[in-house]
């Protein structure tokens, strides 16, 4: 080990991964001739080139394929010495900052944080609310950890993987006179309440209304689901709500719930910066939330 500098090993990983030494310095946070030079100082390391360029894009020679094969083990291997070192210094699971929407906090995250507590009972814990954009900015900045949001979100840092759709759905008081297909003239018709403008829910929907050739203007924007279902209790009005905050059958009888057409989905994902370094907490978090693909892809 002594001539394999991890730092330089982990520069050259990425320069692969991204294809190129400016691309790989910008998710890196250095300079682009920093980069370069890391590259040089590892080759010499091991008197061997790692790097050729076909094209434009940077790919490894058959020595640096070989390196590469063995960079995602030695990076495991660091890891897991580092947490088992915590472990011992400090007794802890190290520490996970999640970052989500207020719905999905609320109906798709405790069973998911009983599960991970349970496993690791010292993991420190904390969770941010916001939308999209808001936690998407977080994690650039490196002070969220990980996050689940509603795409879209793009960034050339971030490792995004979709793991599940929730079908939208309608809620309206028992009271009031529907047809059997919920379309957006039906609703421009209606009272309707919907999620406060800024966020991807509520661009979702409007986006849903406006291929309907509907432009409306709700009755009432409001940026909490549970604030929006007890005013449609009230009989308000009705709601476009994600499905995840509505019960399939709901245990009072004082709601109906129908589903929209045609469907309407958002897709939730799980967005991490690429350059993250995986302790043990967070490749256990990461692995939960990427485990709802499985559960939840089906929609609701």
């Amino acid at each position: 080990m002594k001539n394999l500098n991890l730092d330089y090993l982990e520069s050259f990983a990425v320069v692969i991964d991204s294809g190129s030494f400016s691309a790989a310095a910008e998710q890196l946070q250095l300079t682009q001739p920093a980069v370069s030079l890391q590259v040089r100082q590892l080759e010499r390391s091991l008197n061997a080139t790692l790097i050729e360029r076909v094209g434009r894009r940077a790919r490894p020679t058959a020595a640096g394929a070989a390196l590469l094969s063995h960079a995602h083990q030695i990076n495991a291997a660091v890891s897991s010495a580092v947490d088992a070192v915590a472990q011992q210094t400090t007794g802890t699971a190290g520490r996970v900052r999640l970052g989500t929407g207020a719905t999905a906090c609320i109906f798709l995250l405790p069973p998911i944080l009983r599960e991970l507590r349970a496993a690791m009972p010292s993991l420190e814990i904390t969770v941010t609310t916001g939308n999209t954009a808001e936690i998407a900015r977080a994690v650039e900045d490196n002070t969220i950890d990980i996050a689940l949001v509603t795409l879209p979100v793009s960034g050339r840092s971030f490792e995004v993987a979709p793991v599940m759709n929730d079908e939208f759905v309608l809620i309206a008081p028992r009271e009031m006179k529907l047809p059997a297909r919920i379309t957006p003239e039906v609703l421009a018709s209606r009272p309707v309440l919907l999620f406060e403008p800024g966020g991807n829910t509520r661009r979702t929907a409007d986006e849903w209304l406006a291929r309907g050739g509907v432009s409306l203007k709700p009755l009432m924007s409001l940026g909490s689901v549970e604030a929006i279902k007890e005013m449609v209790r009230a009989g308000l009005g009705c709601a476009v709500l994600p499905g995840m905050a509505v019960p399939a059958k709901p245990r009072q009888h004082d709601l109906i719930v129908r589903s929209l057409s045609p469907k309407l989905y958002r897709r939730l994902a799980v967005v991490i910066r690429r350059d993250k370094r995986l302790d043990r907490g967070l490749r256990q978090t990461l692995a939960a939330l990427k485990a709802l693909t499985a559960a939840k892809n089906d929609g609701r």
